[in-house]
């Protein structure tokens, strides 16, 4: 088996909008994402740790780093799923996430998890 294979974790994505907590008038756009992951290799892994780089419409970046993912550090065998739901707060009506998660495998293996860039925004409406 490939390196690539034995060390493979799957990321999608799911975000919405959350209008009860945003505040349009102040620039204050609150989402939730949902995101799966799923060990699609051949080896145990635990993810350590995240890195995420958000960008709003008016092009402002943001870094955050952190351990684990909503305070959880899930160790996944082959074929397992983890899901978790968090959230971000934009300063404007769009913007976009990605980054990616820091992976160690059972047999010491460091790897990285890609997490594709995914679109924040709120629904359009037609008049």
């Amino acid at each position: 088996m490939t390196e690539k294979a034995s060390y493979t974790i799957d990321v999608q994505v799911v975000s919405r909008f959350v209008p009860d907590q945003s505040k349009p008038g102040d620039n204050r756009y609150v989402f939730a994402y949902t995101v799966t992951l799923r060990n699609a290799g051949s080896v145990p892994a635990q993810l350590l740790s995240r890195h995420w780089v958000i960008t709003d419409a008016n092009g402002k970046v943001e870094e955050v780093r952190g351990d684990g993912v909503v305070g959880e550090q899930p160790w996944m065998r082959p074929g397992d799923d983890y899901e978790y739901t968090s959230g971000a707060v934009l300063e404007t009506p769009v913007g976009t996430m990605g980054g990616s998660y820091q992976m160690l495998a059972d047999d010491g293996t460091r790897f990285e998890a890609a997490i594709p860039r995914f679109t924040l925004s709120i629904p359009r409406t037609l008049h």
